[in-house]
């Protein structure tokens, strides 16, 4: 169904970009191996991490200075675009937000020392949230942090610290911190918590731009979330209508029936429309005064749209939609964790509001 996609106006770079991660998504994420990958320490395969760094993929938002292809951060948007299509799960975001924090916020040393390393294939994460279940990233009150994704494949972690009275971020290797995996609901994707070591000034990134990397971790993060949400929202319309085009029931396919019809179309819309909004993002994500609200249009819309793409799925499969073989639930359990990721839909909407009237 999803072949019938509204034409949306790629730059050169994006639609270069696009076909070779769908392609590449498609041959290295077939759905056996995303299920193979359901208990595996890492929840990704490293060499294919390695191919995804040799493509140059992890250095597309890194400058040419620092060993990147200084490309822009709406050249992301396509590439964790088929990554949610294919349900290919890998530290690509998590290594990309603590890149993009460093370049916002760190030294020169700092930038200099640990840019070329992530655009190699380094892995590293952020560490930003907290058992209180707090958004507001300088909300900092503990040492205890939590929904850190990728930690135990990571090299560093950024994190946030309450250092003298001031939320400041830290580099801490990852060889200073003691990790827990937590159970979440998306089993594709691998979630710690720890406790924050002492830091000491030579730890941390500069005080002066501790804000401006925060809003730029943020902006980033939500960008990226609302492309995989995007991508995968098509990808569980598309196994909906496989089946509602091969399962018969009163002696026709039950795709012919308008109580399933009339709702597919409706999820297609609202996939459409949050891809709309996800590219609109991408143009004016670093534009003053325009990136926040385009951004946090686009997250809120694609939770919303395969929250009810995959919910329509579950039910439409029948009995088969509320077992642990049927795809559906991957897709479900996808859009559930990603509202407990930098803020729901309704948290979304709530700084629409303020940002807009």
């Amino acid at each position: 169904m999803t072949q019938h996609l509204a034409k949306i106006a790629l730059t050169d770079m994006q639609a270069e970009l696009r076909d070779q991660a769908m392609r590449f998504c498609a041959d290295k994420s077939p759905i056996a191996k995303v299920r193979s990958l359901l208990t595996d320490d890492h929840g990704f395969d490293a060499a294919v991490w390695a191919e995804m760094a040799a493509l140059g993929w992890l250095g597309i938002a890194i400058p040419e200075d620092y060993e990147g292809l200084g490309l822009e951060l709406a050249d992301l948007v396509p590439v964790v675009e088929a990554m949610g299509k294919h349900l290919m799960h890998s530290p690509f975001v998590s290594t990309t937000l603590a890149a993009q924090a460093i370049l916002a916020g760190g030294s020169d040393a700092q930038t200099a020392l640990w840019l070329p390393k992530l655009a190699s294939g380094t892995v590293a994460t952020v560490a930003l949230f907290e058992p209180t279940g707090a958004w507001d990233l300088n909300a900092v009150e503990g040492q205890t942090k939590t929904f850190v994704m990728d930690l135990d494949a990571s090299e560093l972690i950024v994190t946030t610290v309450k250092f003298e009275g001031q939320t400041r971020l830290a580099l801490i290797p990852r060889d200073r911190i003691t990790a827990r995996r937590e159970t979440i609901i998306d089993e594709m994707k691998r979630s710690y918590t720890f406790e924050v070591p002492d830091v000491t000034e030579s730890d941390l990134m500069p005080a002066k731009d501790a804000v401006t990397a925060l809003e730029r971790i943020e902006l980033v993060a939500n960008l990226l979330q609302a492309a995989e949400l995007s991508g995968a929202a098509m990808a569980c319309i598309d196994y909906t209508v496989d089946y509602l085009k091969t399962r018969k029931q009163f002696g026709k396919v039950i795709g012919a029936f308008q109580a399933l019809k009339h709702p597919t179309v409706d999820a297609f819309v609202d996939a459409e429309g949050a891809r709309s909004l996800l590219y609109a993002a991408a143009t004016h994500c670093e534009k003053q005064g325009e990136g926040e609200i385009a951004v946090r249009m686009a997250n809120a819309k694609a939770e919303g749209a395969l929250s009810f793409a995959a919910d329509r799925s579950i039910q439409f499969h029948g009995g088969f939609g509320f077992t642990y073989d049927c795809d559906a639930q991957l897709y479900r359990r996808k859009a559930m964790f990603a509202a407990s990721q930098f803020g729901d839909a309704a948290f979304h909407r709530a700084r629409l509001a303020e940002l807009l009237l």
